[in-house]
């Protein structure tokens, strides 16, 4: 039976171990972990692309990167794809957003001077754009306004940014000052506020809605008292080699990433672990917002009637590997959380032996769309590169199920081509893509070197072993997995189809 309310939950540059439900020493999230045992936890669930427009593309339209070709932020969606609220309005939901998609519009469709060509913060086609908060989050920064904060009208860092003069802030670094606004008034608050609000009102009705925080994203300014909910010193060390050069050595993309993202460089060891703290804080911040949500569903009756789902973009760095931020290669910019509770369903037993599953084979973020569109009872498009993961939500184990996992990472600059220039590269050259299982990791770049890691020696990345003689069998073999990874998965919205002196006969497409 299709389910009746559906609560989607995304936060931003999330990395996937920071849960406590997952067994991190110092990080604390009661409530997702209260939902992590009520319903499903993925340990091994990954995002398809960064930054966060492709990533967001990937997992509101089911496909993967290298089929959607929104590849950077600002890089436009061919409008000819369906995607997650169009599919869930034809089902007969009202698919409802908080927050932003990234969706950069096609611009084939538009005026030259059409506004929505000049930014890539557009709103994916099909949501009821009930509140828009994109990096500019002009509404929030309204009702600062109106609550008496000093402020200017426009930019979040002049609203994100911390008390001056705050004791001990120059030694404990930049991001130790708490937020000029009260915990009550941030930006996670605002959008929480905003998502019950919309529950009050559609309480006697179903509803849909797309819930977006933009936390644990930077700026790193967490108000009082997340700012200092956790010491510097309890944060865990970094990955990393013994300098930035040493680093970048691995590889020529590296160098040249390293070159240009220089803050995790430029900070002292100690500012760095203040950085991870108050990231910490704000990822506990938002689970005390995601408890109220929770709160609410179970005071109104609600909360055995709603799939609710909890994910993230993309990763966040955290100094690893000498920077910050969610571009290039690295586990930590692509592994992120996933939390998935289905409501009681007609089968018998079948959601007590799923409740507390922690599940860990490779998932997906393009699996999210055939995931939810199968919970309502719609058809899932022929464009989606991602397969349900129900089978995992109602207690049961699909019978073939993928063996690793892959993303995508474009790096091309069409504006200033900055990496062609200082790799020696074409346009279409600035990307790489990567296959990973448990025993080791590939990535491909079509104008550089590959790089080759076994996992099982050296599951930090810091040793490159393509140019390892004797890992030349092995590093073939997961090339060959990654080119048949891209060939099963071409574009296929009307290759299964055939004209025929009968008509148009079509086969049904098998799940990847």
């Amino acid at each position: 039976m299709p389910v009746r309310n559906i609560l989607f939950i995304s936060a931003d540059q999330w990395r996937w171990e920071c849960l406590s439900a997952l067994g991190h020493r110092v990080v604390r999230t009661p409530n997702l972990d209260a939902l992590a045992a009520d319903g499903v936890l993925f340990r091994n669930h990954y995002a398809q692309a960064s930054p966060c427009g492709p990533s967001r593309t990937s997992m509101l339209t089911g496909m993967y990167l290298q089929n959607h070709r929104s590849c950077r932020n600002g890089t436009p969606l061919d409008a000819r794809f369906t995607n997650l609220a169009l599919e869930l309005r034809r089902a007969g939901y009202d698919p409802n957003l908080i927050g932003y998609t990234d969706t950069s519009a096609d611009p084939r469709l538009h005026h030259p001077d059409d506004p929505a060509l000049k930014t890539y913060e557009g709103i994916m086609t099909g949501f009821r754009n009930l509140l828009n908060l994109p990096d500019d989050p002009v509404a929030w920064i309204a009702w600062l306004r109106r609550l008496g904060y000093d402020v200017p009208p426009r930019g979040k860092e002049g609203s994100m940014r911390p008390v001056p003069d705050y004791p001990e802030a120059d030694r404990r670094g930049p991001t130790y000052a708490p937020a000029i606004y009260k915990a009550e008034h941030s930006d996670t608050a605002f959008r929480t506020d905003a998502a019950l609000d919309f529950l009050d009102a559609r309480a006697a009705e179903p509803w849909c809605l797309h819930l977006v925080y933009l936390r644990p994203h930077p700026p790193f300014v967490a108000p009082e008292p997340y700012n200092k909910l956790y010491h510097p010193d309890e944060v865990p060390g970094f990955t990393r080699a013994a300098n930035a050069a040493e680093e970048g050595a691995q590889h020529p993309y590296l160098a040249w990433h390293l070159s240009r993202e220089r803050k995790a460089q430029e900070l002292s060891d100690p500012h760095l672990r203040q950085l991870r703290a108050t990231y910490y804080g704000l990822i506990t911040e938002v689970d005390h917002h995601v408890g109220r949500l929770i709160a609410w569903l179970k005071r109104n009756g609600q909360y055995d009637e709603t799939l609710i789902v909890f994910t993230c973009d993309h990763g966040e760095m955290l100094g690893d590997h000498w920077y910050l931020g969610k571009e290039g290669y690295f586990d930590q910019a692509f592994h992120i959380p996933l939390i998935a509770r289905m409501p009681p369903s007609d089968r018998e037993g079948a959601r007590q032996s799923a409740r507390g599953r922690v599940v860990d084979a490779f998932t997906e973020s393009v699996d999210l769309m055939p995931t939810i569109l199968e919970a309502v009872g719609r058809p899932v498009p022929v464009q989606c590169d991602g397969a349900s993961l129900m089978p995992w939500l109602i207690g049961e184990t699909p019978a073939d199920w993928r063996h690793e996992v892959h993303w995508e990472f474009d790096f091309r600059d069409v504006v200033d081509a900055a990496p062609e220039r200082a790799l020696g590269i074409r346009l279409d050259q600035c990307c790489l893509n990567v296959i990973r299982d448990h025993k080791a990791k590939y990535i491909h770049f079509a104008g550089l070197p590959p790089l080759f890691f076994d996992l099982e020696r050296d599951p930090d990345e810091l040793v490159n072993r393509a140019n390892d003689p004797s890992e030349a069998r092995r590093m073939l073999d997961y090339a060959q997995k990654l080119l048949t990874w891209r060939m099963v998965n071409d574009e296929r919205t009307l290759s299964g189809i055939m004209l025929t002196d009968k008509g148009a006969i079509e086969r049904p497409p098998a799940r990847r």
